[in-house]
């Protein structure tokens, strides 16, 4: 006798058999019980889900000739059960949409259907992939679903139900399969190994119900090969074999080497990983689905569910994810992803996905603005600020070779002396300048009052007024206790004691910015932003350059 697939001898065959999808079973189930049984439904969901068993099991339901009425319990054992089981029921009419996709198949259908059924209460058609149909097929199909004879049923099945008319939509009821958990396809899966007394061990069905991606019929199809190797208990070094998967292992020893920043240890996992027979593309996929896994434990805790890992690869996760930030693996993740098209038409695939690691490897866990400025007004960067004003490098320079705060302190000591400040007047013109001192103690204050101008002085009081469309940059002065800050620079540079007032004011003067003019931006433009001391320090402390100007 032939083989029969796991995927089909455990298929379910009763509404309290199905995984996964228990609430349209159930509602399916009430409509029998309570006689509202509509003339088409219109079943939706991706590969593997249940729509086709659960179409069969309706279509059961229905039909059983065991009882005088529809049931919600079909006995599985009546011609018409047994008939509708394996697709050759008279009354039951499976049709593939993708291969009678045209008009003269739904014409045939229609001129079939006024038919009263052979043996059964109803005459029940199940277009499988029903998007299939042309749009003269569709319109064929319109007016008999809109007004079917008593005695037909419809039951449409489709994994693209953007591409079915939404006349015919809204003539069915809609149920829309989702992916099975895999928590319940694991539970399925030990199901099926205990009835064929097969030994396994728990992680070869965590790594099983994880590969299936949510379809029940591909975990099944899956476990069928692995079977096949005929090595038992089933473990996960079998699963990996027999499917050709990178080892989840090897996998977390190479992000762990990313994490610790090891170019050359990150090319030699590389390699094994190669000789074992991985493709780059498989390499990719699992760096992506790892790295996801440790962005979601870092999101949402070392215990979140949403990771589907043994409690040792959990622990090993776990560990590996301290090493990176969510900016970092976000990062990579969008950077694998782009990459993995880019090599599918490479002639050279290997070394651009080497690139990649090394790349990954060498670089800097990544920060936000904020905090780089930060980093660089407090002296964790070894940078030489180089000034467009000749008159000012010498004293940058000199301050890039001292340490720390006495470097900083050093410079601005020494430009704070030749600025003249004795009156309101002599404030504003030198404010550039003294908004690059501040810059040089204080990338993010710097950055900030560069929008704003000094509209009042007596000695003790300075008010800087912020325009309405920079009102940001008065807010992130006030925060964070850098009013106090900006009120303490500004009293070590102008030589007083002074309370500092914050306000939003319109200015006839007030200081321009860029405009976003893009690749077309002047050159009087590009000067007056590259003078800017913050974007200076920026440009040289990641050796970049200004492509593009926007406001």
């Amino acid at each position: 006798m032939a083989y029969t697939v796991l995927a089909r001898r455990y298929r379910s065959q009763s509404f309290d058999d199905v995984v996964g999808q228990e609430a349209i079973a159930q509602t399916l189930k009430n409509a029998i019980k309570t006689g509202r049984v509509h003339h088409a439904y219109f079943f939706t969901g991706t590969r593997g889900v249940g729509k086709t068993t659960m179409a069969r099991i309706l279509a059961k339901a229905l039909n059983c000739l065991k009882f005088d009425e529809p049931t919600i319990e079909p006995c599985c054992e009546c011609e018409s059960c047994l008939a509708i089981n394996t697709g050759d029921d008279i009354d039951v009419i499976e049709i593939d949409g993708a291969s009678n996709n045209g008009v003269d198949n739904i014409r045939e259908l229609r001129q079939n259907a006024i038919y009263r059924p052979a043996r059964s209460r109803y005459k029940i058609y199940i277009i499988d992939e029903i998007h299939m149909l042309s749009t003269g097929a569709f319109n064929a199909l319109l007016k008999i679903l809109e007004e079917p004879p008593e005695h037909v049923k419809f039951i449409f099945a489709t994994t693209e139900p953007n591409k079915v008319l939404a006349t015919i939509q809204s003539r069915c009821q809609r149920f829309d399969f989702r992916s099975i958990d895999a928590a319940a396809i694991a539970s399925q899966l030990k199901k099926v190994l205990t009835s064929e007394d097969i030994a396994f061990e728990e992680d070869a069905i965590i790594s099983l119900s994880r590969l299936a991606n949510g379809s029940m019929r591909d975990a099944l199809s899956l476990l069928d090969q692995v079977i096949s190797v005929g090595k038992v208990p089933i473990s996960l070094e079998i699963v990996e074999m027999a499917l050709g998967e990178a080892s989840n292992e090897k996998i977390a020893h190479l992000v762990e080497c990313i994490g610790q920043n090891d170019a050359a240890l990150v090319l030699t996992q590389v390699d094994r990983l190669l000789n074992d027979g991985l493709s780059c593309i498989q390499i990719i996929d699992a760096l992506i689905d790892y790295m996801r896994d440790l962005m979601v434990l870092t999101a949402s805790g070392d215990d979140s569910k949403i990771v589907i890992l043994t409690p040792a690869q959990r622990e090993k996760a776990v560990a590996i994810a301290k090493r990176f930030d969510i900016a970092a693996l976000i990062y990579n993740i969008t950077s694998l992803e782009k990459m993995r098209w880019t090599i599918k038409n490479a002639d050279s695939p290997r070394a651009l996905m080497e690139a990649a690691m090394v790349r990954m490897a060498l670089s800097e866990k990544f920060i936000n603005i904020e905090h780089l400025m930060t980093k660089l007004s407090a002296g964790n960067f070894a940078v030489k600020k180089k000034s467009l004003d000749s008159s000012r490098n010498s004293t940058y320079t000199n301050a890039s070779t001292l340490s720390g705060e006495t470097a900083k302190a050093t410079a601005c000591q020494s430009e704070a002396s030749s600025i003249s400040c004795a009156n309101l007047e002599e404030i504003k013109s030198n404010w550039s300048e003294i908004s690059a001192l501040i810059t040089a103690r204080d990338g993010i204050i710097g950055t900030a009052i560069q929008s704003s101008l000094p509209i009042y002085y007596d000695k003790r009081k300075l008010t800087l007024a912020f325009t309405p469309s920079h009102a940001m940059g008065k807010s992130l002065c006030e925060s964070a206790g850098r009013d106090e800050k900006l009120s303490s620079m500004l009293s070590d540079i102008l030589g007083e004691r002074l309370k500092i007032t914050l306000v939003i004011q319109e200015l006839e003067d007030a200081p321009v910015r860029a405009k976003s003019k893009g690749a077309g931006t002047s050159s009087s433009e590009i000067k007056e932003v590259m003078d800017d001391g913050n974007i200076r320090i920026l440009l040289d402390s990641l050796r970049a350059r200004v492509v593009k100007i926007e406001d």
